[in-house]
């Protein structure tokens, strides 16, 4: 498995980020000036890693980790990984979450949502008794993020397509893979990708990457709609969609990004690009069938791993935060 040379590494680097609390970006509106602001009081269960979704998706990472590798002898991390994840994901911790996230229903929409659901799906697959445990204290605010997505979803005339946490597609394609919905909030999920970008063709790749983007536009709307139509369909769709990659014409979706300041936290996103590339590269052509679309489609996510990996563990606390995870979407794809 591509993911085994490297889970230690990630283990090791998302118990660091997990558990340190400071620096924080909180995304929190103070209204007075006798709120409690610190991090854990606002997050009991998800203070670290710089920001809320970074830290939720480091947690995911953990029980993927664990789910693959723990108790093998190469992965000595089982026991912190276990004992970090017994002291965030407690009943009482996520009690605070939930109710945070059902008072301020636009908070971590929706992206932070989609990671959300992806942990608690991560527990359940997991098994055992500490899947169930994890899995279980995770159940209301998954629940609120249900009923939220059931709210929001009329109300979204238009999707956002750039290529940072708003993006519609990567959050709706991720909790369409957790499984962790209602039916009737999974099937507005895929009405809505549907209503969306089922009509979508000649996608102004040109376009892209844009300064800052950690997720391709192009990419993730491919990617989602691969989820909600299946065989000749979602082929025929990509051809309208993408149609330099059967005519063979130069399509930039393919070209690494190039990044010029590894340090900087903005444009360092562009190193997660070449990884949530890789990931979705690699599941488009998964989706198709043999042929030199689906060749073109697996080589290019080869050289976007390629140019992805070495940047994920840098001791540098603005990409260290996040990027392990996103390898470990292109290294290890959903079930």
């Amino acid at each position: 498995m591509p993911l085994t040379a490297h889970a230690a590494a990630f283990a090791r680097l998302a118990l660091a980020n997990v558990t340190r609390e400071y620096p924080n970006f909180p995304a929190h509106l103070v209204t007075s000036a006798d709120e409690q602001l610190r991090p854990a009081a606002l997050h009991p269960a998800f203070y670290g890693a710089y920001d809320w979704h970074s830290c939720v998706h480091m947690h995911w990472l953990l029980v993927r980790l664990l789910r693959r590798h723990g108790g093998t002898p190469a992965f000595a991390e089982t026991a912190p990984v276990v004992g970090v994840l017994d002291s965030h994901l407690t009943p009482r911790n996520l009690a605070v979450e939930a109710a945070y996230l059902r008072d301020r229903p636009s908070f971590e929409r929706p992206y932070g949502w989609a990671w959300l659901v992806a942990l608690a799906a991560e527990c359940r697959a997991y098994g055992g008794a500490a899947g169930a445990r994890w899995a279980a204290a995770l159940t209301p605010a998954v629940a609120v993020v249900d009923r939220l997505l059931a709210d929001w979803l009329p109300k979204a005339t238009y999707p956002v397509r750039h290529g940072n946490h708003p993006n519609s597609a990567f959050a709706l394609g991720l909790v369409l893979d957790a499984g962790q919905l209602s039916a009737a909030t999974a099937e507005a999920v895929r009405r809505r990708l549907l209503d969306w970008f089922a009509d979508d063709h000649d996608a102004p790749v040109h376009w892209e990457p844009s300064g800052q983007d950690f997720l391709s536009p192009a990419l993730t709307e491919a990617d989602a709609m691969r989820r909600v139509l299946s065989g000749d369909r979602f082929e025929q769709w990509l051809d309208r969609f993408l149609p330099a990659l059967r005519s063979g014409a130069p399509c930039p979706l393919l070209d690494v990004p190039v990044v010029s300041d590894h340090a900087d936290p903005q444009i360092g996103h562009l190193l997660g690009l070449a990884l949530s590339k890789a990931a979705a590269l690699r599941s488009i052509a998964s989706a198709l069938p043999g042929g030199p679309v689906r060749t073109r489609l697996a080589e290019a996510a080869e050289a976007h791993l390629t140019a992805g990996l070495p940047a994920v563990d840098r001791g540098d606390f603005t990409t260290d935060h996040w990027l392990a995870s996103f390898a470990t979407l292109a290294l290890d794809p959903a079930e």
